[in-house]
């Protein structure tokens, strides 16, 4: 049987009152729960997009008119997770001043290309993919030159904006 309306002067029963504050009770320990996991599910999506610039080494290193390889270690930090990774590309300058820095993966399934000076090419061991020393694509399946970075020196350490 339905219960009826209640008037405004009349009183909640004892065990109205209680089912009331369980309820409440409840519903506020599973906001609690349910707010902070839906921030930590929905957080990393909602974060933009941030680059940085990562010290390659000393320009000094880089021998014009040949491809010089640069690795660094960099610490990413991701919620509680850090992770350390190898970040290598190869720099050319023509004239000291400007710095082209190429990416080391080959554009065609990933490998790792290798520069050979005897050639004066870059070589992709996997699939005899063949760049030029400015990382033009010179013969074989890659189906585009060597991704470029953006560089910049400062106090004479280059430094590459990845991100």
């Amino acid at each position: 049987m339905p219960e009826e309306p209640k008037e405004a002067g009349e009183k909640v029963s004892r065990g109205n009152f209680m089912k009331m504050t369980i309820a409440g009770i409840g519903g506020l320990i599973g906001l609690a729960y349910t707010i902070p996991s839906i921030a930590y599910v929905l957080g990393p999506a909602l974060q933009k997009a941030t680059s940085e610039w990562i010290p390659l080494g000393s320009v000094g290193k880089v021998e014009t008119g040949v491809p010089t390889l640069f690795k660094t270690t960099i610490q990413t930090q991701t919620g509680w997770i850090s992770n350390e990774e190898e970040f290598s590309a190869y720099v050319l300058t023509e004239d000291g001043q400007t710095y082209i820095v190429m990416s080391n993966v080959c554009t065609h399934l990933g490998c790792r290309v290798r520069w050979i000076e005897e050639k004066g090419n870059f070589y992709c061991p996997c699939h005899n993919g063949v760049f030029s020393k400015n990382g033009a694509v010179v013969s074989g399946p890659p189906p585009r030159p060597l991704d470029r970075y953006e560089s910049k020196v400062e106090n004479d350490i280059l430094y590459v904006k990845r991100g």
